[in-house]
C-alpha cells in the first residue's frame, strides 16, 4: 500500500462529505470546518479562495480544481473582498454571520446546499477527515491552497462528477466516493508534476525503476523480514548499488525508511483499530509488543499504549 492508497483508505468511514454549493451574487462563506483536506471543483461561475494564513488569494473558474489543506480556515467568495455571510464549522454545521434570524444558506435537498437551486454559481466540494502518520507524509508536502486551472490540467472527471452528485440511484454513495477518490489522486499527481510543486523525495523516487520497485516492496509487505540483500534481488541490482541509489533519491537508507514506515503504520493502527499492541507489532514486522514499544517510544516519545490513549496525538 503506497501513500496515495493509504490517503484514501476508508474515506467514507473517516467522514468524507460531498455537496453541491449553489450561490447568487453577492456571496461569501467562511470555511472553518478544520477538515484536513478539501477538494473543490468549479462547475459554473467563479470564486475567490482566501486563506487566512497569509497565503495569497486565488481565483477559480469553471473546470478548475482546488485543494485546501486544513485545519487552517479560508473564505470562498464571489468577490475578493466580500465579507462572509455564514461560517461552516466542524460537523458541517452552518452558522449565519450577518445577524439574520434565519440562515441565508440552507439545505437544498439531496447533496445540495446554498441559496437557490438555480444559483448562478455552482461548486462541488468534497472533504476528507483522514488524519494519520501515513497520510501526513503526503499532506505535509502540499501548500495550504493549490489550484489546477484548466489551462494546465483539464480534468475529465468533472462533468461526470457534476452529473452523478444529483442522482439518488442505489449504490450512489459508493459511486461518488470512488469518483472523488479518483479526482483527488489525479489532481495530486498533476500537481506534483508541476514545476512549482515541491514533491517530497520519496514521491519522486517512486518513479525511479530501481528505487521505486524497492519502495513498493517495503510498502506492500512491511511485516516481511527485509534485508538489503532481499531488496536488491527484488530491484534487480547489487546491494551496494541499491543502498547508494535509494539513499541518494529518498534521503535515507532503505532500512531507516522501512523502520519509519513500520512505525507510522503502527501509529495509525493503534489509533484506528482495536488490535492489541502485540497484533499491531506482528502486522508491521516486529516480533513482539516489547520490540515495537521500544522502537515506537524512541521515535514518538511515548509508548504505543500512551499514543492510543491520546487518540493518536503523540
Amino acid at each position: 500500500m503506497d501513500v496515495l492508497a493509504g490517503l484514501l483508505e476508508g474515506p467514507r468511514a473517516r467522514g468524507a462529505f460531498m455537496i453541491r454549493a449553489l450561490f447568487d451574487p453577492p456571496w461569501s462563506v467562511r470555511i472553518a470546518d478544520e477538515a484536513p483536506l478539501s477538494v473543490m471543483v468549479m462547475v459554473r461561475g467563479s470564486a475567490w479562495l482566501r486563506p487566512e494564513d497569509g497565503t495569497p488569494a486565488q481565483r477559480v473558474h469553471p473546470g478548475d480544481v482546488a485543494i485546501a489543506r486544513g485545519p487552517d480556515h479560508y473564505t470562498c467568495a464571489g468577490e475578493r473582498d466580500t465579507a462572509p455571510f455564514a461560517e461552516i464549522r466542524p460537523g458541517q454545521h452552518c452558522v449565519p454571520l450577518d445577524g439574520a434570524p434565519v440562515a441565508r444558506y440552507t439545505d437544498l435537498g439531496l447533496r445540495a446546499w446554498g441559496e437557490s437551486r438555480d444559483g448562478s454559481v455552482e461548486m462541488l466540494i468534497g472533504t476528507y477527515q483522514m488524519r494519520g502518520e501515513l497520510t501526513g507524509r503526503l499532506l505535509d508536502a502540499l501548500p495550504p491552497l493549490l489550484v489546477l486551472p484548466t489551462e494546465v490540467w483539464d480534468c475529465p472527471l468533472t462533468p461526470l462528477l457534476a452529473e452523478e452528485i444529483s442522482r439518488a440511484d442505489p449504490g450512489q454513495e459508493v459511486v461518488l466516493d470512488r469518483l472523488l477518490d479518483l479526482l483527488l489522486i489525479a489532481a495530486l499527481r498533476a500537481w506534483f508534476s508541476r514545476p512549482e510543486a515541491e514533491a517530497p523525495a520519496w514521491y519522486r523516487a517512486m518513479g525511479d525503476p530501481v528505487v521505486g520497485r524497492a519502495l513498493r516492496l517495503l510498502q506492500d509487505d512491511p511485516a516481511h523480514p527485509w534485508t538489503i540483500a532481499d531488496l536488491a534481488v527484488g530491484a534487480g541490482v547489487s546491494r551496494a548499488a541499491l543502498a547508494r541509489r535509494f539513499t541518494g533519491l529518498v534521503g535515507e537508507p532503505p532500512m531507516t525508511y522501512l523502520t519509519n514506515w513500520r512505525l507510522a503504520l503502527a501509529a495509525d493502527l493503534l489509533r484506528d483499530s482495536g488490535l492489541t499492541i502485540a497484533a499491531v507489532a506482528r502486522k508491521v514486522g516486529y516480533g513482539s509488543a516489547f520490540a515495537l514499544s521500544g522502537a515506537f517510544k524512541r521515535v514518538y516519545g511515548v509508548s504505543p499504549q500512551e499514543h492510543r490513549g491520546r487518540g493518536g496525538v503523540a
